[in-house]
């Protein structure tokens, strides 16, 4: 029987490349055709046949609080009212950063339209302050589609990189580095060689591109306080990028959890998702020193016609301000019901699975070994997913499709919500243990 969806789909793929605006909505790693939301409200997902689902990407990430919260619905409609952009500076432009700044370690921060810029821009300003080309990157650490950073490992720990897709010449990548995650002894092998060199080495602040492979402890201390440290050493900037976990692991994102108790504050930080409430935001910061050398107060130059456009400032200071104790404190409650109940539903099918979480963020790996970089996420078993992410669709619930994506959730997650998941997991499980076959495949992209 042919669905709305199906039909939305058809016509999507005769006018838009694969039917969809980013690869890992056409739910090539998991097959069939992906669901056309018509709306949605708190914690459910509405098709357009008219099917209701408990959302776990959240959009990926920015959902905090859930769907069309009456806080952020009231400052978007405000703010449309007033007008839509003015392309001039705005009061809710200063509110936000301010915000921003008073949760985080940055000084001061520029914004922008999205994480992909976030990081472009914050490289620039890198290489520009230092005075040096080379970028040190790990790999599965996605930090959106800016050339130099789609990069693949080369043949030893500090060789220079290959383009990792198509489009991409050689010598946009042919200065930056790509290392395995949580190897300090690459990273000191990396800075050895190459350190009077390296503008900066940017990561995600705790991986969820590969799904959520947390830093390890280095010496006692968390993998990002060695990395901010070895990049003092030598004059390189640290660039942690909190475009997923920003506002969402914690009210200061994963420097809330480590970087704050260690003493260590990263040189720029990336933000998106959360702060934009659900709409087009991101920002670069970090020490204003640095910060400094941005045009118009310095030489290396940053634009954006629909930087801190109004209707996206609204929605974004309206959820940060919604983002209490009490909304962080639910929303790990419901993260670890639906992490226990994974564990179980997958332990009782007899499926090798590692749950791995930051904060209420968490994945699923269907493998037996704890996951520690790109190479060990890789080995999680994906037609088994693909089973268990359609069984758990058939009942109601709509999982990241993909193996290697992050679970998010959102303090609208109600007891309803949360049990319905937990009601179709043991199904979805048994589903995936039929489908094992231990194949693995690399992750296509976000």
């Amino acid at each position: 029987m042919t669905t709305g969806s199906d039909a939305l789909f058809a016509r999507a793929r005769a006018v838009t490349p694969g039917g969809v605006n980013s690869p890992v909505r056409a739910f090539n790693a998991v097959g069939g055709t992906p669901r056309f939301i018509a709306s949605a409200q708190g914690p459910w997902l509405t098709d357009v046949d008219g099917n209701t689902y408990v959302d776990l990407i959240c959009s990926w990430g920015p959902m905090l609080l859930g769907h069309a919260h009456p806080a952020v619905v009231a400052a978007v409609n405000e703010a449309v009212a007033r007008g839509t952009s003015y392309g001039t500076p705005t009061e809710n432009e200063v509110a936000l950063v301010e915000a921003i700044v008073a949760r985080t370690p940055v000084e001061q921060l520029r914004l922008v339209s999205s994480g992909t810029e976030a990081t472009m821009s914050a490289i620039r300003l890198a290489r520009g302050f230092t005075g040096r080309d080379v970028v040190v990157k790990f790999a599965g650490c996605y930090h959106g589609h800016v050339d130099s950073l789609l990069a693949s490992a080369g043949s030893g720990l500090t060789t220079f990189s290959l383009p990792g897709t198509p489009g991409v010449p050689a010598s946009s990548t042919e200065l930056t580095l790509v290392l395995p995650y949580n190897d300090p002894d690459a990273v000191r092998a990396a800075f050895a060689e190459h350190g009077d060199r390296i503008a900066c080495l940017i990561t995600e602040a705790a991986p969820g591109n590969m799904g959520v492979v947390p830093p390890a402890q280095v010496d006692g201390r968390s993998f990002n306080a060695f990395l901010a440290e070895t990049c003092r050493a030598h004059g390189a900037l640290f660039v942690s990028d909190e475009v997923m976990t920003g506002f969402r692991v914690s009210a200061s994102g994963q420097w809330g959890t480590d970087g704050a108790h260690e003493g260590w504050v990263p040189d720029l930080v990336t933000f998106g998702k959360v702060m934009g409430g659900g709409f087009p935001a991101a920002a670069f910061g970090g020490r204003a020193d640095v910060m400094a050398h941005l045009a118009p107060e310095g030489p290396v130059y940053q634009a954006g016609t629909l930087s801190g456009n109004p209707v996206a400032t609204a929605a974004g200071l309206a959820t940060l301000t919604a983002a209490t104790d009490e909304v962080y404190a639910r929303l790990d409650v419901v993260a670890d019901a639906l992490r226990a109940g994974a564990a179980e539903a997958f332990t009782a099918a007899g499926v090798p699975h590692v749950i791995q979480s930051t904060g209420s963020m968490f994945s699923v790996f269907l493998t037996e070994d704890p996951v520690h970089d790109f190479a060990g996420a890789q080995r999680t078993d994906t037609a088994a997913y693909g089973a268990f992410f359609h069984a758990m669709l058939d009942a109601g619930v709509h999982l990241p499709p993909s193996a290697f994506e992050a679970w998010f959730v959102s303090a609208s997650h109600d007891d309803r919500a949360v049990e319905q998941v937990l009601d179709a997991l043991p199904a979805a499980a048994r589903a995936a243990a039929r489908a094992a076959t231990g194949s693995t495949t690399r992750k296509a992209g976000a």
